[in-house]
């Protein structure tokens, strides 16, 4: 049953903040799984910046800074999410209904996983090495887990919600027609390659032994079951804009998501090939640090062809028209997945030509961030559109 929605207070022409907000207590009304795609584009910016293969002076405080920043938008989305599920329970629990929304449902796993890389390569400068593993080992922990629930979870609810296939779904049947396949269905399974390869940088402070092999090929595990729903997801995306339509102007950024785990797969098994000799003989350490370029470099063909239909679409339907939403965050972490990517190939082939191609899209990461971040500041700070309420939410528990 909804109820009532409060009586609006009164706005003061001078109001700096929330201009447009009707009522400052639905401020956390409006906070949905994919605001976390948020502090994933952050964050991997900064991780990005720590490890491109040309450094320059500044290069490094910059990404600490970002970093930073990451970090607290993390720990106020999260506060946000609390207060979110105790004010406004009845819109929480319907997120994973939503036939869109729950695919989103990724999205926190990633955020956990994006900071805490963040946290070992960037953060030791600030908190130390020892609290840096250690806050990375439990928010790599936690989004590992949450990213396997999701990768799940989810599809499970796609499979069976669907409309006509469970009596009892009802309005919140999620829909699995053919036109329906889009970028966001990627986000529940993509958790656990990005665990796979930040857990690839927390291999050399595991214990030797049984612990570190078991780590090793749990992440070579995670590898293969992202990549191959992945796999699966973008036939069906292809298939999709191949057959039907491009859909709607809002979610064209989504295309981007594709991007993801093409950049982060080549990510994860270099670096995972990288740190090999820590775990198993020279002979098979050697073998998966080729078995990284190897799959890498026809990964990134495509993943260039795809950039490129990307951007021809994207800028074809912002001639049309392109209203801002968050899923413009869809032109960043995508993209710094293949800085991160093509950054692993240029170290293991020591090609001049990647390092090059590593800097030009780390530009156009620090571009689309910039753009991005600041529409949503605006959009939901200055402005207050983006933290609206839907047309109907429950007032605030008391």
């Amino acid at each position: 049953m909804i109820i009532e929605s409060l009586p609006p207070l009164q706005r003061s022409p001078r109001r700096r903040w929330f201009r447009e907000l009707e009522d400052r207590r639905l401020v956390v009304s409006n906070i949905t799984p994919n605001w976390y795609a948020s502090v994933m584009g952050t964050g991997i910016v900064a991780n990005a910046s720590a490890t491109l293969p040309l450094q320059f002076p500044g290069l490094r405080v910059a990404g600490t800074v970002v970093w930073v920043a990451a970090s607290a938008l993390l720990i106020v989305l999260t506060v946000a999410t609390v207060l979110h599920w105790m004010r406004f329970r009845a819109t929480a629990l319907s997120h994973h209904r939503h036939a869109v929304m729950a695919h989103f449902y990724g999205a926190p796993p990633m955020a956990l996983l994006t900071v805490g890389a963040g946290t070992l390569l960037l953060g030791k400068d600030v908190v130390g090495e020892a609290a840096a593993v250690t806050i990375d080992a439990t928010l790599w922990t936690l989004g590992t887990v949450l990213g396997l629930l999701s990768a799940v979870a989810i599809p499970y609810l796609t499979f069976t919600r669907q409309a006509g296939a469970d009596d009892r779904a009802g309005d919140s049947a999620h829909n699995a027609a053919g036109d329906s396949a889009f970028g966001g269905w990627l986000m529940p399974v993509v958790p656990p390659m990005v665990s796979a390869a930040t857990g690839a940088l927390l291999l050399p402070y595991v214990p030797a032994g049984q612990p570190r092999l078991t780590m090793l090929l749990f992440c070579y595990g995670m590898f293969g079951l992202s990549l191959l729903a992945s796999l699966i997801i973008i036939t069906l995306i292809w298939a999709r804009l191949a057959r039907l339509s491009i859909g709607a102007a809002a979610m064209v950024p989504t295309l981007w998501i594709v991007l993801g785990p093409l950049g982060q797969s080549i990510t994860a098994v270099n670096l995972l090939g990288g740190n090999a000799h820590l775990v198993v003989d020279p002979m098979w350490a050697h073998a998966l640090e080729l078995f990284g370029v190897v799959y890498g470099v026809p990964v990134l063909g495509f993943a260039l062809l795809w950039g490129a239909l990307a951007i021809g679409i994207t800028v074809r339907t912002a001639r049309i028209g392109m209203p801002f939403a968050l899923t413009w965050w869809s032109f960043t972490f995508p993209v710094g997945t293949c800085v991160t990517g093509v950054t692993a190939l240029a170290l293991h082939t020591g090609s001049d030509a990647l390092d090059v191609l590593a800097v030009v899209l780390f530009a156009g990461l620090v571009a689309a961030w910039g753009i991005v971040a600041t529409r949503t500041f605006h959009g939901a700070i200055v402005r207050g559109t983006l933290l609206a309420p839907p047309a109907s939410v429950p007032a605030p528990a008391s």
